[in-house]
């Protein structure tokens, strides 16, 4: 097998219409911090975080996911997998080269299986960041992030196979079948996961906060603000996090969560969870039912930026 090069999840870009309401919920509402703001783009960090943004926000006439962004050691690394994928047959974007993005630093970017862009990168120079203290219900970093895909057996065999990513849990359901995949690139639970959607779209983004405290402030502000809330407060059973889901302005699906479980990668073996049993969608009992309505709020708008890059 090869050897596994990415490293962490760094962040994801999101293209909207109404780029100033967006704007204003992720900096006022959600507590991410602008670093760097130009003409109709923002990059937005989170305040316990190196990386030099958690989310990026451009303007654009039609909603996007732009891509997701993985870390790398070394250009050495970048390198091998660029090769790697071009080798399989995978398409890429760029080849690798110096990053035109804040913090700069050596990169490239290929289209998976379904057609989104996904950019790998590595030193891309440290970020100012600070200890998230007791009590701010500000996001800690970006945690994972959860993708819908028609075929997801094949987006899971895309991910395992070209970029080494493991399996770290399943959930079924005895209905519906395999519905949800959670796969990592270290020892976080998972980094990112593949659920099963009606299209190719982003199923929620989640970040992390300090702590229980710390995330139940933070639901409960977003409560008390009016925003729209998918589902939670509770705590999972696959990672062990803590969830409560809300929707952007454009309707994407975000969270907020914290704990999420480490794993012995040496020992771990993969659960397969039946998630028609309460405790394994919430442990906790104190999330509203986890209803086919609920899941639908999380398909979002198939996906406008299938096989197309975006421009920046």
């Amino acid at each position: 097998m090869n050897e596994r090069l990415i490293t962490h999840l760094r962040h994801v870009d999101l293209a909207v219409p109404d780029y100033d309401k967006q704007f204003e919920f992720y900096t006022t509402m959600w507590g991410l911090e602008p670093t760097v703001i130009d003409d109709g783009i923002a990059f937005l960090a989170a305040a316990g975080s190196p990386e030099q943004y958690s989310v990026r926000l451009r303007r654009a006439a039609e909603k996007r996911l732009d891509l997701i962004a993985f870390g790398a050691a070394t250009p050495a690394d970048v390198d091998a997998l660029a090769s790697r994928l071009g080798a399989d047959g995978v398409q890429l974007v760029a080849e690798p080269g110096k990053m035109q993005t804040p913090g700069g630093g050596y990169g490239f970017r290929f289209f998976d299986n379904d057609g989104r862009t996904v950019e790998v990168s590595t030193d891309v120079e440290v970020r100012p960041h600070r200890r998230v203290e007791a009590g701010e219900s500000v996001p800690v970093k970006l945690s994972h992030v959860v993708i819908n895909a028609p075929d997801p057996e094949a987006t899971v065999a895309f991910y395992t196979k070209h970029l080494q990513f493991a399996l770290s849990d399943t959930l079924m359901h005895p209905r519906m079948g395999e519905m949800m995949w959670f796969l990592r690139t270290n020892v976080f639970h998972h980094s990112l996961a593949v659920a099963r959607g009606p299209h190719v779209a982003l199923h929620h983004a989640s970040f992390e906060m300090r702590g229980i405290d710390e995330y139940m402030r933070g639901t409960g502000r977003l409560l008390r603000a009016g925003v729209e809330k998918v589902w939670g407060p509770g705590r999972h059973m696959a990672g062990n996090n803590t969830f409560s889901y809300f929707l952007d302005p454009h309707g994407n699906t975000i969270e907020y969560t914290t704990e999420l479980e480490h794993l012995d990668e040496d020992t771990w073996h993969p659960h397969l969870y039946d998630f028609s049993d309460p405790s394994v969608a919430d442990q906790w009992g104190t999330a509203n039912p986890m209803t086919e309505f609920v899941a639908r709020q999380s398909f979002n708008d198939p996906d406008r930026g299938v096989f197309v890059a975006p421009p920046v």
